[in-house]
């Protein structure tokens, strides 16, 4: 809203007014307001949460001091959705699809959250929200991004096609010699020695980790359709979406089980989503790093700058002894933000990576609760891999201090989070 006010007052030459067209300022902005709004909000909900002891019923591993956290407040995932959306409605561009595109991806997945929450705590229903009813939720949510991206015409990508491949007339011959050496971001340029044009389509396409050039077009996965392999390539990414943005998101609730560790690894994620946001959004550094460049992308930039901001300031709360649990309202909202961020961006790819502690945390509950359900078939009596899942648990059996536990789960995640930075040059 205040980006349209001073792109107002900048075309009568208020002094100043031009701030608000750079992503950098309007980002710092969005972070320090989603801390403000997080620190002075997040208070005021902790001590209404308190007052109507909206307590989380905390489940039972057999570690006497992790008892004493029952009736900590829970929904504080209200706390981040609002740090987050307020700063976006007030220094992003509302017409950019991409920030529509998060903007429902925040409250889609915050509401379903909400529901769960809202079962376990005021109808005393342990279980929640059915698990089919979130599945259902995140399908939802990732056929209206497959689908928005499909038919939008503001979400295209700009790919490069060698010139020595098409048919060009001896005029458009001499127009490429007179571009070539021209900036990137034009209809012709020169890489590596080689003539290219460059022209923006709409495709489902992603970028490849660790391969030079490597772009794959999800068309592939239905090639047996022949021709209409191309037309069908939208359903292979609607399906992929799906895929991450239930496999994320759920990833994401089973990691929240200790003081600040979803808060933490995430906001270590939201700076590394940052860091891509703004390089596939800028033209230069794009087609520096070879990777693939989305107008109008750079526009995320300040969403996962507010992002950032709701869970640092959420973390002065939810820090060992947390004073308030995000719940599902906030877990299942952090993960499909992750997801739906890296679909739009182009790097799902990358999420094994960038989410690796998420992806562990998931592995080790499939992992127990499979091989406890063979070994009681197979034997009459179920025998368990980790003293407890997901992992984050098992250590705290073990004896662990919870905060040791954070803390070396926060570098890991750091860890993870530079590898993937590097896959920008390592090819």
């Amino acid at each position: 809203m205040l980006f349209y006010l001073f792109d107002y007052l900048q075309g009568i030459n208020f002094p100043g007014a031009g701030m608000f067209h750079y992503i950098t300022f309007r980002s710092a902005m969005a972070v320090i307001l989603a801390l403000l709004i997080a620190t002075v909000f997040g208070k005021k909900m902790i001590n209404m949460l308190q007052r109507r002891q909206i307590g989380d019923d905390i489940r039972d591993i057999g570690v006497e001091w992790h008892k004493s956290k029952k009736g900590t407040p829970t929904m504080g995932g209200i706390i981040i959705i609002v740090s987050i959306i307020v700063p976006v409605l007030l220094f992003a561009r509302l017409s950019n699809i991409y920030i529509i595109l998060m903007l429902v991806t925040t409250l889609w997945l915050g509401a379903i959250g909400f529901l769960d929450d809202y079962i376990k705590v005021f109808k005393k229903n342990k279980k929640g929200l059915q698990g089919k009813f979130k599945i259902i939720g995140q399908i939802v949510l990732g056929l209206i991004v497959g689908v928005t991206l499909c038919l939008s015409d503001d979400a295209k990508v700009r790919i490069k096609i060698p010139v020595e491949k098409e048919k060009t007339t001896l005029a458009e011959s001499v127009k490429i010699e007179d571009e070539t050496e021209k900036p990137a971001g034009n209809k012709y340029f020169t890489n590596g020695g080689k003539k290219h044009r460059t022209e923006d389509v709409k495709a489902p396409i992603t970028n490849v980790p660790f391969f030079k050039n490597s772009q794959v077009d999800y068309s592939f996965m239905v090639g047996f359709l022949g021709e209409n392999a191309k037309r069908w390539g939208w359903l292979a990414f609607i399906l992929v979406a799906i895929f991450v943005i239930t496999a994320v998101s759920n990833g994401s609730n089973l990691t929240d089980g200790q003081d600040g560790l979803v808060t933490g690894v995430s906001s270590i994620i939201g700076v590394t989503l940052a860091i891509f946001a703004y390089l596939s959004g800028h033209i230069v550094y794009s087609e520096y790093l070879n990777i693939m460049y989305i107008p109008f992308s750079e526009e995320l930039v300040v969403f996962i700058s507010a992002f950032i901001g709701a869970l640092v300031g959420f973390l002065w709360y939810n820090s060992n002894p947390a004073q308030v649990f995000m719940g599902d309202t906030g877990s299942l909202t952090i993960g499909g933000i992750i997801a739906v961020f890296a679909l739009l961006i182009r790097i799902e790819l990358l999420l094994p990576i960038l989410c690796g502690v998420f992806l562990v945390e998931t592995i080790s509950v499939i992992i127990q609760k499979s091989y406890f359900k063979f070994t009681r078939l197979r034997y009459g009596e179920g025998v368990r891999v980790f003293l407890c899942a997901p992992l984050h648990h098992h250590y705290e059996k073990k004896g662990y201090a919870e905060p040791k536990i954070v803390v070396r789960f926060w570098i890991i995640g750091i860890i993870f989070a530079v590898i993937t930075i590097l896959t920008l040059k390592v090819r």
